[in-house]
C-alpha cells in the first residue's frame, strides 16, 4: 500500500529535476517529439536530440500522449493502491495533452482530477510539487486539485528566445511578429499568460532582454517567499549567471530550480532560449 492516498501525475513538459519527482513520488509522462521521421519521448534522450536538429535546420514537431497512456497510468495508480490522482498538466491551449487526461480520467477505476495548469515549464512544476507536499499532508483529492490550482494561478513566467521563427513555426506567435523581431534584431520579451504565449517587449540585445526578464520576475518577487526556477536551451553557464543574479535581488527565495528545457518546449522556442519562473508559495 502507498504511503499517501493521492497520487500526483504531470507531464515531462514541467522539467521537474528527476531527483526532485522521485523525492515526492511524482509520476511524469512523456509527450514526443518527432524529428526526421523519428519518435522520441521526452526525457529519454534528453533536448541534445532537438538541439542539434534545430541548429542544423530541422524541423521538430511534437505530439500528446494519448488517452490510452494516461489510462494505464491510471490503472496502475489503482493497482497500487491508491485512492485517486490528481494530474497537472501544461495549458490545454498550448497542448492536447491536458484533454487526453481528460478523456482518460473518464474511464479510471479511481477517481482523477485533471488540472489545466495555463502554464508550461515549472510553472506546472511548482504546482506538482505543492499537490505532492499536500497530498503526503493527508489532504483529499479535491483539496489537492485545489491547492495546484491556486498554485499554478499565482506563477508568473517570463522568457527571451534570440529567434522567434519556431515559435511562428508552432503557430504561437504571428509570422508578421516574427519577421519584424528578425529583421529589427530585436529579441522579445514573452510570457505565458492565460495560457497562452503574449509577447510583453522587445528590446535590441540580448544583455537587456536577460537584464528585464530578471527585473520583471524581481517585481512578482515582492511579497513573501517565493520558488523560482530558471530553464535555458543550450546554455547552461548563462542560467547560471542569471540565477546568481536573481539570488541577490530576491530576497525571499524558497526553492530554486535548474534544468534545461526539453524537447517538447525547445521545439517550439528553439536554442538560447531562456525562462524564468517566479512561483509565489501559498
Amino acid at each position: 500500500m502507498p504511503i499517501r492516498a493521492i497520487d500526483i501525475v504531470t507531464d515531462s513538459t514541467a522539467y521537474l529535476p528527476t531527483e526532485r519527482a522521485r523525492e515526492l513520488d511524482i509520476t511524469v509522462v512523456p509527450l514526443q517529439v518527432l524529428i526526421g521521421g523519428e519518435s522520441y519521448s521526452e526525457g529519454d534522450e534528453g533536448a541534445e536530440v532537438v538541439l542539434a536538429a534545430l541548429r542544423s535546420g530541422a524541423t521538430a514537431t511534437t505530439s500528446q500522449p494519448s488517452p490510452e497512456t494516461f489510462l494505464d497510468v491510471y490503472r496502475k495508480r489503482a493497482e497500487l493502491g491508491f485512492e485517486g490522482v490528481v494530474s497537472i498538466h501544461l495549458s490545454s491551449l498550448l497542448s492536447g495533452t491536458y484533454e487526453s487526461a481528460v478523456l482518460a480520467a473518464a474511464q479510471s477505476p479511481i477517481p482523477v482530477r485533471v488540472i489545466d495548469s495555463r502554464s508550461v515549464a515549472m510553472g506546472l512544476g511548482f504546482a506538482a510539487i505543492s499537490a505532492a507536499l499536500a497530498a503526503d499532508d493527508g489532504a483529499p483529492i479535491d483539496e489537492v486539485a485545489e491547492v495546484a490550482k491556486l498554485r499554478a494561478a499565482a506563477t508568473r513566467s517570463f522568457f527571451t528566445t534570440p529567434n522567434l521563427e519556431h515559435l511562428r513555426r508552432s503557430g504561437r506567435v504571428s509570422r508578421g511578429a516574427a519577421l519584424l523581431a528578425n529583421a529589427l534584431n530585436v529579441l522579445p520579451i514573452l510570457s505565458v499568460e492565460n495560457g497562452e504565449v503574449v509577447a510583453l517587449e522587445k528590446v535590441r540585445t540580448k544583455a537587456r532582454a536577460l537584464a528585464r526578464v530578471e527585473e520583471l520576475a524581481a517585481l512578482c518577487a515582492q511579497h513573501g517567499t517565493v520558488d523560482i526556477a530558471v530553464h535555458h536551451l543550450g546554455e547552461p553557464d548563462l542560467a547560471d549567471e542569471v540565477a546568481a543574479r536573481l539570488l541577490k535581488s530576491i530576497h525571499q527565495i524558497g526553492e530554486v530550480v535548474m534544468s534545461e528545457l526539453g524537447a517538447v518546449v525547445g521545439a517550439h522556442t528553439g536554442p538560447g532560449t531562456l525562462a524564468v519562473i517566479v512561483a509565489p508559495r501559498i
